[in-house]
């Protein structure tokens, strides 16, 4: 198969077992690189900003209750709540364009992971992330969390449209993406072949769509799909 990009610089040659694989672990890891770029530069680089919204030792137990993480860990993701917070509007909240600030040093940049990230943490779906919902969104990638939530959540991350499925096109769209952010340029065959070997593993029916099930037995016999879902800070 030939995996030489349109510019001439030749790749290379991906074995069956990294085709079925690379179309679902390469943005996975864009999205962990999104959680890693957060705790890196806006947590660990930054000085706590000034924030009139305070969360009470009540509130945070209780979500270390509901979560994996200790209370130490939710006041260090609370921290982390208050500097993307308060980087435009300062109420509380994190809207789509302070993550585009914190990541892209522009508000206006659009990113699809990032809009997935978005939409999973937003758990009430009303456009923005409370401080609870930024917690528990955190809390699949701490070491403890149960690999059923793992797998869940890269389910849902997969399933753009939002339709208990993943499908054929779903799953070339992100890979795309993620190649063209990293400025890698596989032909358009290339990319077609490794989502249809991925689909001729997973999809078990044949129906040409992914349901919960088929992707469970898939990340059980490819459990690398979601080796980069553990935060290492938590180690």
């Amino acid at each position: 198969m030939d995996s030489s990009n349109s510019s001439g610089t030749s790749y290379p040659s991906l074995s069956v077992g990294e085709q079925i694989c690379a179309a679902f672990i390469i943005p996975i890891i864009a999205v962990f690189d999104f959680l890693m770029f957060s705790f890196a530069n806006c947590f660990e680089h930054q000085p706590p900003r000034y924030n009139k919204h305070r969360y009470g030792s009540e509130l945070l137990a209780r979500l270390a209750h509901q979560t994996c993480f200790t209370v130490n860990e939710v006041e260090a993701l609370c921290a982390l709540f208050k500097n993307l917070s308060s980087s435009i509007i300062d109420d509380g909240l994190i809207y789509k364009e302070q993550l585009q600030l914190a990541l892209f040093h522009n508000p206006n940049v659009e990113n699809v992971f990032l809009e997935r990230v978005f939409d999973l943490f937003d758990e009430k779906k009303n456009g923005a992330i409370e401080f609870e919902e930024f917690v528990h969104g955190f809390s699949v990638f701490h070491p403890n969390a149960p690999m059923e939530e793992k797998i869940d959540f890269a389910f849902r991350l997969y399933d753009l449209r939002q339709t208990g499925f993943i499908e054929w096109e779903e799953v070339k769209q992100m890979a795309a993406a993620v190649l063209m952010e990293l400025e890698i340029e596989l032909s358009v065959d290339l990319l077609d072949a490794i989502v249809d070997k991925t689909f001729a593993d997973v999809d078990a029916d044949g129906d040409r769509r992914i349901n919960k099930e088929e992707w469970k037995a898939f990340v059980v016999r490819n459990p690398s799909v979601l080796k980069n879902m553990t935060l290492p800070h938590l180690m």
